[in-house]
């Protein structure tokens, strides 16, 4: 076991051993180092003006991806390299990045500035097409009031065009070697029974140490747990950190199914899900903003159990089951079953969500899911709807239908779905039942995102949009394309 952690600052091993179990990346850089090119602003994981870039060695290659640094836990950074914007420049010579930001007028105030640098210092490393598509997603995480994105935009396409050439790239292999170094085998432990930051190494240590602590905290991405310590001000005496725990990223396809690790981003578990429909995948490229996909992870949008969380109700409607294990025991249910009231879920003192089994769909069936909210980026679901259609010569046979949003978990609608067997979706009087049946399954309320009436409406309409969907009207007519997405056609 170890009582440190290490991580790699300008190409120099950092030891650290004296932080609290929820300091955040944050304040260490400002209040220790004294880096504050590195920005507070919301402090919630939205603005981007905290955004640093960290990297890792992947099948011999360093990887660099934005994560906001307000919500991230310092002693996640345990084998990895930090990366801040005071890092960037050679001497007097600008990074390519800074570089063209200036050439090409993308900063005014300058607050946010820091925090879309080191965005696009991560897509000039990225194996992508920066094509304007591309570079609004990677910035969808970084609020600028001033400047404008025109400016912003034009100067990731400049510096982002060709291969990364800098001295990151050029020091990649004695990067690799040094991470690769410090990925060792051993359990980390700070701290002492009443206060600590732990991230074992094991799925067996992780069972055991949260059997004997079952009141710590387990983290993942922080990207939930982070705004309980930043803005409800929680105290987490004893927080387990999940990303050191081996082989629990995994991503597998399995032929008829998908296995997901607890620990798996959603940017690890994105392809997989396209893969399945690419309802899926847009409603992921929709989820947070790219800082958030980096350290998110799916496991940890199921086992907190919010009502509005993106991935459950399309969990649901795919018929996935989650992995429970409580010590040496396991145990696996349908994901619907594991959320029982608000803020409540199946499961027992100690006993953690460990993986999820996401079943492909059958030749026979169809799948929709959309995502309603106030922005189109980077928002929380007002409505999140997914719909699963089993049919046999254009008849529904089986229906799965779940909704995040409209009750105090993400839930099926049974008595909808008893009301579609049956019904033809190219013949709308069929199925109008099903709709009236949504009123039997929902009492939506009403808040700040969506009124009662609204939910309920709307819920209908998306119903309504699957079923002519699914007789075979083009996604053309029964979706609105926004200029945004017109523009990255026209310009990609």
């Amino acid at each position: 076991m170890r009582d440190t952690i290490r991580f790699l600052r300008n190409g120099r091993i950092v030891e650290l051993a004296d932080f609290g179990p929820t300091e955040t990346l944050l304040d260490y850089l400002r209040l220790r180092e004294g880096a504050v090119g590195t920005k507070e602003g919301c402090n919630e994981g939205d603005c981007g003006a905290c955004t640093v870039a960290i990297g890792t060695s992947e099948g011999g290659r360093m990887v660099y991806r934005p994560v906001n640094a307000c919500i991230q836990f310092v002693g996640m950074m345990d084998g990895k390299e930090i990366v801040t914007v005071e890092d960037l420049a050679e001497g007097e010579d600008l990074h390519p990045v800074q570089a063209a930001m200036v050439d090409l007028h993308g900063s005014q105030c300058g607050f946010c500035t820091p925090g879309i640098v080191m965005s696009l210092f991560t897509l000039y490393h990225a194996d992508a097409e920066p094509t304007r598509r591309t570079i609004t997603d990677w910035l969808a995480g970084n609020l600028c009031r001033c400047t404008g994105y025109r400016p912003i935009v034009d100067a990731a396409k400049a510096a982002c065009a060709g291969p990364a050439d800098d001295k990151f790239s050029a020091e990649a292999g004695a990067t690799t070697g040094l991470l690769d170094f410090l990925a060792d085998r051993r359990d980390i432990f700070v701290g002492d029974d009443e206060r600590f930051f732990a991230a074992p190494r094991t799925v067996d240590g992780l069972a055991d140490l949260y059997a004997r602590h079952p009141d710590a905290t387990l983290v993942a991405g922080a990207t939930d747990v982070g705004l309980w310590v930043t803005k409800q001000m929680r105290s987490l005496p004893k927080i387990i950190h999940l990303g050191r725990v081996l082989g629990m990223d995994r991503v597998e396809d399995a032929g008829n199914a998908v296995l997901i690790g607890a620990a798996a981003t959603y940017d690890e578990v994105a392809p997989h899900m396209a893969a399945i429909d690419p309802d899926l995948g847009e409603v992921f490229r929709r989820i947070g903003s790219k800082h958030v996909r980096s350290a998110g992870t799916v496991g940890g949008n199921v086992a907190n159990g919010s009502p509005i969380g993106d991935t459950p109700p399309m969990l649901i409607a795919l018929g996935a089951a989650v992995e429970l294990r409580l010590g040496d025991d396991s145990r696996v249910l349908p994901v619907e079953s594991y959320f029982i009231d608000y803020g409540k879920q199946d499961r027992r003192p100690g006993e953690f969500v460990a993986g999820l089994l996401v079943p492909k769909l059958a030749e026979d069936q169809v799948f929709r899911a959309y995502k309603i909210s106030k922005r189109f980026d980077q928002d929380i679901s007002a409505i999140m709807s997914a719909f699963r259609f089993t049919l046999d010569g254009g008849v529904i046979t089986e229906a799965r239908v779940a909704f995040g949003g409209m009750a105090a978990t993400p839930k099926r609608a049974a008595a909808t779905e008893a009301k579609l067997v049956g019904a033809r979706p190219g013949q709308a009087g069929s199925w109008t039942p099903a709709l009236e049946a949504l009123a039997e399954d929902f009492r939506p309320i009403g808040d700040m995102r969506a009124s009662a009436e609204y939910r309920l409406e709307t819920a209908r309409a998306l119903l309504a949009k699957a079923l002519v969907e699914t007789a075979g009207a083009p996604t053309s007519m029964t979706r609105v394309v926004g200029h945004r997405e017109i523009e990255a056609t026209a310009h990609g």
